[in-house]
């Protein structure tokens, strides 16, 4: 951002002001929000919790954040609280994805981290250090399906790894066999979503695991989005394939609490099939003058805060919270597909397995819906490849399907004249 831009920051702040406001600053605050946009209920993703920010379990979290909002994991001697926090979500988190099974080799850790981008990113720092130490490989290359998230193109500028994306199948699914091509002596690691955000099919991680476990190299996969879905969709009886810990070949996994986890944002995990993996993710500077310097993430500094709320978030919540909010969301996507199906100018990209549902058509410019719904307050995401347009569902739309379904069919009828 620039300082000196112009694009409607012509009034904002620049300068500190000359007498601080004090108390004065909460009723600027509640102006600025008040400028932002009607959320509720009306975009995709974005806020996972339903009700409203005033009350209910936004106001558990926000009382747990603030309770801890002076706290930081690096100073664990001064504040336990916090480093117990962090431990029992890690642990309460990986429970969720096999670790207590046999398959798992029960030595599943990991840390928690700002959201699902620095997830991935230390996910792909530890196994790409990992394939190093343990295969002498010093020109890194990753590969992944052309659904898999943004983050590791950030990941691959970042560390310096060559990045292979490779095409999905007909089915929009990784493609197993054109990412077997593509291996070779320096891969060190392939990618798996459990769902993809574009699209939210799950990709066939049982037979990347295998590839993986042939190839003896690392394999990640992204439950950013389905970390606190999948696990309860399946208890609930809906036919989930296998994506956790419990397929061997599965060497990392990274699952966000601010999505539906529903902790406050800035809260994800990363977890590992074992230590010797995650202490690829430490740095540790024993040379500094100011002392033994040793920090697990990116960050060094962290908000206490944020760990205090996710821990908040998932004690209240409770396993038969999780389920009754999965339930809801997944019956509320099966609604919206249902009547996505009926409008004979849409169709459905692929075959959703969640709660993420993707549309196009093959008759008129889809973004021109698009643009319709904008007018009406929705805010969807616009993709690509194939062109289309997805919701993500989330306790926010529970009592909106039919709304949107009406808005949507009017604005096909308006783009189709």
């Amino acid at each position: 951002m620039q300082s000196g831009a112009k694009s409607g920051r012509e009034n904002w702040q620049t300068e500190l002001p000359r007498a601080g406001l004090g108390i004065g600053v909460i009723e600027r605050l509640k102006f600025e929000k008040s400028k932002d946009v009607q959320w509720q209920g009306r975009c995709s993703g974005t806020v996972y919790i339903g009700g409203s920010e005033s009350e209910g379990h936004f106001s558990l979290i926000n009382e747990a954040y603030s309770m801890f909002s002076h706290t930081n994991p690096l100073h664990l001697s001064i504040f336990p609280s916090i480093a117990r926090f962090e431990g029992e979500v890690v642990a309460m988190t990986a429970s969720l994805f096999g670790n207590r099974e046999k398959a798992s080799g029960g030595q599943v850790c990991g840390n928690m981290s700002s959201g699902g981008t620095e997830s991935i990113l230390l996910a792909v720092k530890s196994s790409r250090d990992y394939m190093k130490v343990k295969k002498g490989i010093m020109k890194p290359e990753m590969i992944i399906p052309e659904s898999a998230h943004s983050a590791y193109d950030k990941a691959a500028r970042y560390l310096k790894i060559k990045l292979w994306r490779v095409p999905v199948n007909e089915d929009f699914q990784a493609d197993v066999k054109a990412i077997q091509r593509y291996l070779n002596k320096n891969t060190v690691m392939i990618v798996g979503s459990a769902p993809g955000f574009p699209h939210g099919i799950i990709d066939p991680i049982e037979e990347l695991g295998d590839l993986a476990l042939r190839w003896g190299i690392c394999f990640h996969v992204d439950l950013c989005l389905g970390g606190f879905v999948l696990p309860f969709a399946r208890k609930l009886g809906y036919p989930i394939p296998p994506f956790d810990f419990t397929v061997q070949g599965v060497t990392s996994i990274s699952v966000d609490i601010h999505k539906y986890g529903l902790g406050p944002k800035g809260t994800s995990v990363v977890l590992y099939r074992n230590h010797e993996i995650r202490k690829q993710q430490f740095v540790a500077v024993t040379e500094w003058t100011g002392g033994l310097y040793v920090s697990p993430t990116v960050a060094g500094s962290r908000p206490g805060g944020l760990i205090a709320g996710a821990w908040a978030a998932m004690m209240s919540v409770g396993e038969e919270g999780y389920l009754e909010a999965v339930r809801k969301v997944m019956e509320v996507s099966k609604t919206i597909q249902k009547g996505i199906k009926q409008i004979p100018e849409l169709f459905i990209v692929g075959s959703p397995d969640m709660t993420v549902i993707a549309f196009g058509s093959d008759k008129f410019d889809i973004f021109k819906v698009n643009d319709v719904l904008s007018t009406r307050g929705w805010h969807l995401n616009a993709l690509q490849r194939p062109n289309s347009v997805h919701i993500c569902v989330t306790l926010q739309h529970t009592l909106i399907a039919e709304d949107f379904l009406k808005d949507l069919k009017e604005a096909v009828t308006t783009v189709r004249r």
